[in-house]
């Protein structure tokens, strides 16, 4: 890489990357202080480690030319369909999901999260070759199916909240490849709809005669997920089922206040009262111990940091790494919204950690691969006129 081009770095974007990495940090020092009886520290130890091999990985894919990923496509899509096909066939299986290939009783990882970045390198080069070929709803059909076979490997596992995240990746880099505005929204839009007929069928106890045979038809999910599609709308209805996670939640973001109740001194987090609040609930903690202030502060650092990512696509030198970039913060974007949401019960409990901030080395790296991704990109921008 030339050095000259360390010029074009975006200093803005990595400042606001390592305040969110070294928040992570503090917020894990007490949320998950109380996890590990044995080993207080385990959860920050660890995840000072992913962060610092992360680093490593982001520094090696941002020294790369992103184009270079292109004459290996196929190489990676192929490589991300057996790494999830391997999950499925030898993966290890925790609370009623096989997510895992464990190396050691302690070591392994979590496939799915790599998934991501396997498909937005691949996806991104596959809507290259088709630019100005996405104007009607046939269109549509190809690109879909090309996303939609590693998102069934992953809803196999099952892993609902993943697989929506593909999604979410699909509508944006379609949308910014030239998709046809109005047939696509139009599709998503009744997409929608059809589903939350679907949901409202399943669930409802007033429905019609005539209609009460829809009751009886399959969904695609288990019983536990869909509850947890719904349950979010009156979380009271199952106090103690899917409904206690949100409801908790809930009460340690609540009592927070202003200021929060301090370092270390919520009630629902330290005493476990709060499910999960080291990975999925960590929002939770950060609302109950640092309060309003603490909460808003750290969205304003995720909202600099996905502006820098829209910046960097902007300036991308091609549409490959355009789609790269907008691969890319649809990804946090998704991931942050999602995870505020269901925290804050505005939003179903999908299992979605907050980027940068869970504990997980997975998801970590991942997440320093993407910005590696980004970075890469960015060190090889074109210069905006205006």
């Amino acid at each position: 890489m030339d050095r000259r081009s360390l010029r074009n770095l975006d200093l803005l974007f990595l400042l606001f990357t390592f305040l969110l990495l070294a928040a992570s940090l503090i917020i894990l020092s007490t949320a998950s202080i109380n996890v590990m009886k044995s080993d207080p520290f385990h959860y920050v130890e660890t995840q000072a480690v992913w962060i610092l091999t992360g680093i490593v990985i982001a520094v090696v894919l941002a020294v790369i030319d992103y184009t270079k990923w292109q004459h290996f496509r196929w190489w990676i899509y192929g490589f991300n369909l057996l790494l999830l096909l391997a999950v499925i066939l030898f993966g290890d299986s925790a609370k009623g999901a096989t997510r895992w290939i464990y190396f050691t009783p302690s070591i392994g990882i979590q496939p799915s999260e790599f998934a991501k970045i396997f498909m937005i390198l691949t996806f991104a080069d596959f809507l290259v070759k088709r630019k100005g070929k996405l104007n009607n709803v046939k269109d549509f059909i190809v690109p879909f199916l090309f996303v939609l076979v590693p998102m069934l490997l992953i809803f196999k596992q099952p892993d609902l909240g993943t697989t929506l995240v593909f999604v979410a990746i699909f509508i944006g880099m379609m949308f910014v490849a030239g998709a046809n505005p109005y047939k696509f929204g139009g599709l998503l839009l009744g997409g929608a709809v059809i589903v939350g007929i679907a949901l409202w069928l399943h669930f409802s106890q007033d429905l019609p005669v005539w209609l009460q045979w829809a009751q009886g038809m399959p969904l695609p999910l288990q019983d536990y997920q869909l509850n947890r599609l719904v349950i979010f709308m009156d979380p009271a209805a199952d106090q103690t089922g899917d409904g206690w996670h949100i409801l908790q939640s809930l009460w340690a973001i609540g009592s927070g206040g202003l200021w929060g109740k301090g370092y270390r001194a919520g009630t629902q987090g330290q005493l476990n009262f709060l499910p999960e609040h080291h990975t999925d609930f960590v929002f939770s903690v950060v609302g109950e111990e640092f309060g309003f202030i603490g909460t808003i502060t750290l969205l304003f650092l995720f909202l600099i940091f996905l502006l820098r990512g829209v910046y960097i696509a902007l300036r991308a030198r091609d549409m490959y790494g355009m789609l790269i970039s907008t691969g890319i913060v649809s990804m946090f974007t998704f991931h942050i919204l999602v995870n505020v949401g269901m925290t804050s019960g505005i939003m179903p409990v999908t299992g979605i950690p907050l980027p940068l901030i869970s504990a997980g080395g997975s998801a970590m790296w991942s997440n320093m691969a993407a910005i590696g991704l980004l970075l890469s990109v960015n060190l090889r921008h074109r210069r905006l006129m205006f």
